[in-house]
């Protein structure tokens, strides 16, 4: 049999062409091919009251939500105090818990053939206690990113002598794996400064296959399996500062800046080069040629950094009206230049993005819809895969905060909302080898209650 040189996924997408593409030459399942770089396709990094207004996280502060992007937000968490007896306090504790569906859309070019796929994934849990007045702290677990992808391409051999056909091969690549996130962090507030840390652990898994089969009607060739498979983890930690500016009796400016510094990512790796044969199993290994376990090495996570602004216009309380707006953006980056899995660089580059948005709430009254909080947002920016070209990034959003009545009277200071965003995400154009449009769900519960009250006996 011919020794047959296989292609990366790179030159498989560069060399698409439309007879091959979702014409039966190329079948896609989940997510996006696009996922194969880096730590995959890198999952929102706000909770969903901000994607609801376009992502801007910097500068946001709310007693009611949990802000994990900047964690000098943890400041903001409502502690209160009897006054009675010295340490003796109660406050808002914060239950937030997130997930996405989403439907993925991907095209060649102005092909007007298209994939659509869709999944439904964990985005988020935290919890957030007020220690004292000007001080919280955080607890959570989100997902960073998702690697999901099976491609078949089907490819007819030549003979480089003759041009004379000789066989024809189905090749599967297929990635599984991601990363996520689980912290501990604290905020407290200085006067109109407040400041804030994430300590945490980052883990997961990138497996990479690649199998190869012969399609022939008189010999029977074994096929080839390329299995490579990466676990990953270390301590990381990210910081932020927060200042809040009275410009007026009615306006309100916050300044936002968070960040994280490049960080090295301890490895360790699974490389297996076999023959298999089909089974009613499935793929059963025939003969190893080549493997290796355990191998030691490192993945470089890169810097990055966001800042940004909120403008907010205070209730007037004095007068019992309660409704208020903010607008604020971010502007945000990562290095991912930086970025190397053992030793060796990828199809990335350094992205950034503009976030822009805005949330409306309006004086309460008997309507239940003028109690829901109303956002709105938008982002443009450049996405950090680079395959042949770079990605543009566009995207729209649009949110709501659904409060939940409370029925019970012991359950009187409770405030839970629904939180709902909707967003459209443009990935790539038609100058680019594939072009994805993301339309995501993301519907959250954010349930705070009043623990540490001391009931009272009469």
């Amino acid at each position: 049999m011919r020794s047959v040189k296989s292609i990366t996924l790179r030159n498989l997408l560069l060399l698409i062409g439309s007879r091959f593409f979702l014409l039966g030459g190329l079948n896609a399942q989940e997510n996006s091919p696009y996922s194969r770089y880096g730590l995959g396709d890198i999952s929102p990094h706000t909770n969903i009251v901000n994607r609801g207004m376009g992502g801007f996280a910097a500068a946001y502060a709310d007693p009611l939500s949990i802000n994990f992007t900047n964690p000098a937000s943890y400041s903001s968490f409502m502690s209160y105090s009897d006054g009675k007896a010295k340490g003796s306090s109660s406050g808002r504790v914060l239950f937030d818990i997130g997930v996405n569906i989403s439907s993925h859309t991907i095209r060649e070019g102005q092909s007007a053939n298209k994939f659509v796929s869709s999944d439904v994934l964990f985005s988020y849990l935290q919890i957030g206690l007020p220690v004292k007045k000007n001080w919280g702290i955080n607890f959570g677990l989100r997902q960073l990113s998702k690697i999901y992808y099976k491609i078949d391409q089907f490819e007819r051999l030549f003979d480089p002598n003759t041009g004379l056909p000789i066989d024809s091969t189905v090749t599967e690549y297929s990635g599984d794996g991601g990363a996520f996130l689980a912290t501990g962090g604290t905020g407290f507030a200085i006067k109109n400064f407040s400041f804030g840390v994430n300590v945490g652990y980052m883990f997961g898994k990138k497996e990479y296959d690649t199998k190869r089969h012969f399609l022939n009607d008189t010999v029977a060739y074994n096929s080839s399996n390329h299995d490579t498979k990466t676990s990953f983890g270390k301590v990381y930690a990210n910081a932020g500062i927060q200042y809040k500016l009275d410009l007026s009796q009615k306006l309100l400016l916050h300044l936002g800046l968070y960040g994280n510094l490049q960080q090295s990512l301890t490895a360790n790796q699974d490389v297996v080069r076999e023959t298999i044969i089909n089974t009613q199993a499935g793929p059963a290994r025939l003969d190893s040629v080549y493997e290796q376990k355990d191998v030691k090495g490192s993945i470089i996570y890169p810097s990055g950094y966001g800042a940004g602004f909120v403008l907010e216009k205070k209730p007037d309380l004095k007068n019992n009206k309660y409704g208020n707006w903010l607008v604020g953006a971010d502007f945000v980056t990562n290095n991912w230049s930086q970025y190397r899995y053992y030793g060796t660089i990828d199809s990335v580059q350094d992205n950034w993005e503009l976030r822009i948005g805005g949330q409306v709430r309006p004086e309460p009254k008997k309507n239940y819809f003028s109690n829901v909080n109303y956002r709105g947002g938008l982002m443009i920016g450049q996405d950090y895969v680079h395959v042949g070209s770079s990605l543009p990034l566009l995207g729209l959003s649009f949110g709501l905060g659904l409060p939940i009545a409370n029925y019970n009277n012991l359950a009187r200071n409770q405030a839970s909302f629904i939180n709902l965003s909707l967003e459209y995400v443009k990935r790539g154009n038609n100058k680019d080898v594939l072009k994805e449009n993301i339309f995501r769900i993301s519907v959250g519960l954010s349930l705070t209650d009043i623990w540490f009250v001391k009931h009272k006996y009469e």
